[in-house]
């Protein structure tokens, strides 16, 4: 029985039914004082509530597409490797325009606006082999990223990466790249799970990824809300922050690339349909971003709250597809990744994304044969995600 199968859902409900009534039909035989009885009253609880348990699980992982199967739950079976098809090139000679400014944008800065840069706070390990000298792994800083548009303000870490750090790069600007988590998440997550310094780092070394600075985020910088990324009518304005505050505080910090081109962003679920959402929206900021199980239309839920006050302008437009469709189309690239199988309608939404663009926009499809919404399966997809990212970055 599959790990997914209604069979196994089925089962494991009347197994539960079968424990509970059980355990109520032979409690009155085990209420005697005697080790034996104790014995038995403890194993008919502990066996009554794990199958309830289990049944509450693969409920979970049927609606949340935790684990596709077995073989996903256990990390076992064949390691397939990840499939890059591209969808759709940009007009040769099509590059996104941008502002040269720390905070590139369509819009320029007020005279009046504040430069507040990323405040450091502390610093986290590398986790690669060898030492860890930065000048050959590079360096992870905890930072406070204070928005001067927004006045939103969120932790989070940057990584720079070895050529930061070595002699001759003294004046060297970088490209960037922003990772958001999905939601909830934890920025540091995007270190201790992930592991984005690490494969960015073998990707810099074998050549497949340029030198570029990682801002390790999560995807609200209002918690406990959710706001999607949008700038919410009189509430948190969150597509803003990511868009302007962030280039601008990182880019005050830090030596970061200020021409057209030189900002990336990716995420996974939440992060991944925020990274998306930014690339299209913002083309004059965002070279490209990376959907890693992300989905294509903004979540309405308890933690989301009233995004759109009732607009059906701004709810059209935080549908991916339909700004695809009844909009022009951004200069910017979108890679779409995740499993072919057990991770919700990623192949479904995959094809009609694709369907829907057309030049200037550069779209490709990463994916893994199977796998559910998991580390697991994200992990397998950073580095095409990287990769296409990079051959877009300029400085």
């Amino acid at each position: 029985m599959g790990l997914t199968s209604t069979t196994l859902l089925l089962f494991t409900i009347a197994v539960a039914v079968a424990a509970l009534g059980a355990t109520v039909w032979w409690w009155p035989a085990l209420a005697r004082r005697h080790w034996r009885a104790v014995l038995g009253r403890i194993g008919a609880l502990l066996g009554s509530q794990f199958a309830l348990l289990a049944v509450v699980a693969l409920v979970a992982n049927d609606y949340f597409s935790f684990y596709s199967s077995w073989n996903d739950l256990l990390g076992t079976g064949p390691d397939a490797p990840v499939s890059v098809r591209a969808a759709a090139a940009p007009v040769p000679g099509a590059t996104p325009s941008a502002a040269t400014s720390a905070a590139p944008s369509s819009e320029p800065d007020p005279p009046d606006l504040p430069l507040l840069p990323a405040q450091e706070t502390g610093g986290e390990p590398v986790n690669t082999a060898g030492p860890r000298d930065p000048g050959r792994v590079g360096e992870i800083r905890a930072v406070r990223i204070p928005g001067a548009r927004t006045g939103l303000s969120t932790d989070g870490y940057v990584y720079l990466p070895p050529q930061y750090f070595q002699p001759g790069n003294e004046q060297r600007r970088f490209p960037a790249i922003i990772a958001m988590t999905g939601f909830p998440g934890d920025a540091k997550a995007l270190i201790t799970r992930f592991n984005y310094p690490g494969v960015a780092l073998d990707e810099i070394r074998a050549g497949r990824m340029q030198p570029t600075v990682l801002v390790l985020m999560r995807p609200s910088p209002a918690m406990p809300a959710d706001p999607e990324c949008e700038d919410v009518p009189d509430g948190a304005q969150a597509d803003t922050y990511f868009a302007k505050d962030v280039p601008r505080a990182i880019g005050a910090a830090y030596r970061i690339a200020t021409g057209p081109g030189a900002w990336g962003v990716m995420g996974n679920s939440t992060g991944g349909y925020c990274a998306a959402k930014l690339a299209m929206r913002h083309p004059e900021v965002f070279a490209g971003g990376v959907s890693i199980s992300g989905y294509l239309k903004a979540a309405e839920d308890v933690t989301t709250g009233d995004l759109f006050k009732g607009s059906r302008q701004r709810r059209d437009q935080a549908d991916l597809l339909w700004r695809l469709r009844n909009l022009p189309v951004p200069a910017t690239g979108v890679m779409l990744s995740g499993a072919e199988k057990g991770d919700g309608d990623f192949r479904a939404e995959a094809d009609a994304f694709t369907a829907a663009a057309k030049p200037p926009m550069a779209v490709a499809v990463a994916s893994v044969p199977e796998g559910g919404h998991n580390y697991t399966t994200w992990i397998k997809l950073l580095p095409a995600g990287f990769q296409f990212l990079s051959q877009r970055l300029k400085v």
